[in-house]
């Protein structure tokens, strides 16, 4: 039987664990320190729970990130040097160009692969494709309820209580979207590294208050003609602040552990 572990244990590391297939077993889960003793309640001995890779004894078929870009950025390279892929949901972090190197030279050292996971979007596939051929241009639109962009450094550009129709409020590269808003830039990193890259790739975010879901919408065009997508994304009914297919690109991967054929 294979196994995997998971770095995190929040709500879309618990619909993955509910749903993982019966030929892959959660093995371990790296959690923070202030998590670790209730997880250890919780799962008793089913489960190792650690809060540092070198706490690892045995060694899963492959890690997989749920927890956050800072929690990648503390226990990603550790992973990858103890020669374990890597999947990875907090894909932002990656607009961290030293960072992003290290991992990369980390993993072709150890000679294990790092899984960039589509997360919330779809058609990455068929971005990345396009890419050998050459991309002229790819268009990233997120469009949310004002709710949905409150916190955020939006407050600073929205009027929120004028706001009665769809207002683009920010345009700008991927690289510049991430880091205006960190926590919404794991969909537009994943296509700015599939597609063109993080300075190329531009990013408009909209906010409408006729939404109730949020929507993601990528143009791609190049050699091989014009891809356009739309996704409403619907989050997890456990937390609503996380989308279910970023959980179930995670799955997914899961999954793939075992398969011969993989699509």
């Amino acid at each position: 039987m294979k196994t995997v572990m998971f770095i995190g244990y929040g709500s879309m590391a618990r619909k993955v664990h509910e749903m993982l297939p019966k030929d892959i077993k959660l093995s371990t889960i790296l959690a923070s320190a202030r998590s670790a003793e209730r997880l250890k309640r919780e799962m008793g001995e089913s489960v190792t729970i650690i809060t540092a890779v070198e706490e690892l004894i045995k060694t899963p078929d492959i890690a997989i990130e749920m927890a956050g870009q800072e929690a990648l950025k503390e226990h990603g390279l550790k992973v990858l040097q103890k020669k374990i892929p890597l999947g990875v949901v907090s894909v932002g972090a990656f607009t961290d160009e030293k960072f992003a190197v290290a991992l990369h030279d980390a993993a072709k050292t150890q000679g294990v692969n790092i899984h960039l996971l589509a997360g919330a979007v779809a058609g990455i596939d068929g971005i990345n494709a396009a890419s050998l051929a050459g991309l002229d241009k790819v268009i990233y639109q997120g469009r949310k309820n004002p709710s949905g962009w409150r916190g955020s450094y939006a407050d600073e550009l929205i009027d929120y209580d004028s706001l009665e129709q769809s207002t683009i409020f920010f345009t700008g590269t991927a690289r510049e979207a991430a880091s205006l808003f960190p926590d919404n830039s794991n969909v537009a990193a994943t296509i700015a590294l599939a597609g063109v890259g993080l300075d190329e790739t531009q990013v408009e975010l909209i906010a409408d208050p006729a939404l109730t879901h949020n929507i993601h919408h990528i143009v791609a065009e190049g050699v091989f003609g014009k891809l356009e997508l739309s996704i409403t994304g619907l989050p997890l009914a456990e937390n609503p602040r996380t989308s279910s297919l970023a959980a179930f690109s995670a799955l997914r991967l899961c999954h793939q552990v075992n398969q011969v054929l993989q699509l």
